[in-house]
């Protein structure tokens, strides 16, 4: 349970950096701000975690968060950034 966990949060940790660091790109002001404090969150959670003793399968997991969480953020951000643009769009016209 724990290898799975450490997979998952380092995965979302890093997804969220990859897409932090398209947000700072691109100047997303907003969404670099959410995303900051989602990382900060994250990564307290990971520091509670990590202090107890890990074994090979759980230091795997974590490790290999990190590559496919950068991968589905670059592979994700165009989807994510039309998605946003139609919702600001969208919010516009209410306006």
């Amino acid at each position: 349970m724990t290898a799975l966990l450490l997979f998952a949060i380092t995965f979302v940790l890093v997804y969220l950096l990859g897409i932090q660091q398209l947000n700072v790109q691109f100047n997303q002001r907003t969404q670099a701000f959410v995303t900051s404090a989602l990382i900060a969150m994250l990564q307290l959670w990971l520091f509670k975690l990590v202090p107890q003793p890990t074994n090979d399968v759980e230091n795997l997991a974590y490790v290999m968060g990190g590559p496919f969480g950068m991968v589905s953020a670059m592979q994700s951000y165009p989807w994510l950034a039309e998605r946003l643009a139609r919702g600001k769009a969208l919010l516009r016209r209410q306006a």
